[in-house]
């Protein structure tokens, strides 16, 4: 009887504590965590629609393209349309999902979806309709932002929604630039929500919808593979085999709906050649800010100084950075780098993390070994695209109210990440508004994360600067709030001084000669911050108990 009453005393603490927990929670004036987005999302979509009229890459043509060859051409000859140079290269779900913007496009003006009169379309109609469905599809973003945080504290919550829902990156690439991005990044959002809510089921089918989306986020699949295997695939031999059939089963199913119309047709192989154009160069159009930069300025100047010594070096004539399927990167001294080279390298990278997920598989660790997956991608990958830092990013963001450690990496980095964006809006019109958003944003991220750990983490920080012997946590202990040290500001201060120099200095000082000098320091510099981010991931993830 006593050990009953303990027991219920007990139930009865942990509700009036989770009780309490709500009240805490509880915005007031009865303003609920939904309606709270929803304000975050209306301010969002604002900043978006005043953005409609600027500048447009060809990621606009592309996708109107995309728009009528789903229209007017039946399933059969999707993935083999030349028409336009910007062929369809994403996975079926991805196209129907074209499709179905078709049929609002052919409302709105038909010339949107004919194949060929609409080829360079730019018309009113046509910049509106694909602006805004890329605000429509934003939905999927707010719910899996939702999803995510909807467990947490308040304060955390609404940081998590400034960095994510306000990321002046998505906005730059999303809607100025134009792409899908914020679309994609909700369905990995989503699938890690369920992840860590132990719903393994419901995380692999929709992140297995997000790779018949966009199979560049299969990078992940190797941590998605191992977590699952030892996490939801345990209880016995009968039970866990029972559970591996099923997730094969669903992640099948969605694989066979994607692909099923194609491998009807007998056409995979054609699907799968558009999917992975491994003849395109090492790096894209303006070399993302990765390992390879090094790379190619290494083989770049030690062919220079082997000239100038005397030796015949011959310069390759082929580009490293063709956008379009052509000669793959050759060099001049250093070894040629193939597909396979930069796929071995990306496992070597990713491999500790695996080993982490094997030994100790934890729902609470998987935004942050998923977002450490992305990154060795970014960092090492074949034809890495500078938008792709999206993929690490956005995640981080869900990690960094975690710990002050954690919210002065992401300050960096995605200061680092949004600034390595800026070559993709190179008209004049455009640079106030990246400059804003960019420092805007950084402004409250710094209030923001300022106010979360100026009172919570004194104590601990100054506990570990001790233990550590850093005099960096001391200091942060002292003073409380977003201390990044001197080194991280230091770098700072070089960046801005960097920008400084391609937009005044360089013209100033070198006038026409070296153009590719600014473009270059971007990428390089940019390049440190990232492998700094990478070193300090894997350093956590190996550290952490």
């Amino acid at each position: 009887m006593e050990g009953e009453l303990t027991s219920s005393r007990r139930v009865a603490h942990r509700s009036t504590r989770e009780e309490t927990e709500k009240e805490k929670n509880r915005i007031p004036g009865s303003v609920t965590a939904i309606e709270e987005l929803i304000w975050f999302a209306g301010v969002a979509t604002c900043i978006k629609l005043l953005l409609i009229p600027s500048y447009r890459s060809t990621d606009f043509e592309v996708h109107r393209h995309w728009l009528a060859l789903t229209s007017s051409l039946p399933l059969s000859q999707w993935y083999y349309d030349e028409t336009s140079p910007w062929t369809l290269d994403y996975p079926p779900l991805f196209a129907y999902f074209e499709r179905f913007l078709s049929i609002f496009a052919n409302l709105v003006d038909t010339k949107i979806v004919d194949l060929h009169n609409g080829l360079n379309y730019s018309a009113d109609s046509v910049v509106y309709f694909q602006r805004i469905s890329v605000m429509v599809s934003d939905l999927c973003l707010f719910y899996g932002v939702y999803r995510l945080t909807k467990s947490l504290d308040s304060a955390k919550r609404r940081m998590i929604w400034v960095l994510i829902v306000w990321s002046p990156a998505l906005i730059i690439v999303d809607h100025v630039h134009f792409q899908y991005n914020g679309f994609l990044l909700g369905f990995l959002l989503i699938s890690l929500s369920y992840l860590e809510e132990g719903r393994d089921l419901m995380g692999g089918f929709v992140f297995a919808m997000l790779l018949c989306f966009k199979h560049l986020f299969a990078v992940a699949a190797p941590v998605y593979f191992v977590y699952l295997l030892r996490h939801y695939c345990r209880g016995g031999l009968v039970n866990s085999i029972g559970k591996f059939l099923m997730m094969g089963t669903v992640v099948g199913s969605v694989f066979l709906v994607a692909f099923g119309p194609f491998l009807y047709h007998g056409q995979i192989q054609q699907v799968l050649r558009r999917m992975f154009p491994f003849g395109r160069g090492l790096c894209h159009a303006y070399w993302a800010p990765n390992f390879w930069v090094f790379y190619i300025i290494s083989d770049k100047g030690l062919a220079f100084v082997l000239a100038k010594l005397g030796f015949s070096i011959q310069t390759p004539a082929a580009s490293f950075t063709g956008g379009l399927v052509g000669d793959s990167s050759p060099f001049a001294v250093l070894p040629r780098v193939t597909p396979l080279v930069t796929f071995m390298l990306v496992l070597l990278a990713l491999s500790p993390c695996l080993v982490k997920v094997w030994r100790e598989p934890r729902p609470g660790m998987i935004t942050r070994w998923v977002a450490y997956a992305y990154t060795c991608g970014f960092l090492f990958g074949w034809h890495v695209h500078e938008k792709a830092s999206l993929h690490f990013v956005i995640p981080l963001a869900v990690v960094a109210v975690r710990s002050l450690e954690d919210a002065r990496h992401y300050f960096l980095l995605s200061i680092v990440s949004c600034y390595s964006l800026f070559p993709l809006l190179f008209e004049a019109d455009e640079y106030s508004i990246k400059v804003l958003l960019l420092l805007l944003h950084s402004l409250l991220t710094w209030v923001g994360f300022s106010s979360q750990f100026s009172k919570t983490t004194v104590v601990s920080t100054k506990q570990q600067g001790e233990k550590m012997g850093s005099k960096e946590g001391l200091v942060a202990a002292k003073g409380g709030g977003l201390v990044v040290g001197w080194v991280r500001i230091c770098y700072l201060l070089v960046l801005l001084f960097v920008e400084v120099w391609g937009q005044f200095l360089h013209h100033y000082l070198l006038g026409d000669k070296l153009p590719f000098l600014p473009l270059m320091l971007i990428s390089i510099y940019c390049a440190l911050g990232i492998m700094y981010s990478w070193i300090w991931q894997l350093r956590f993830i190996i550290r952490c108990p």
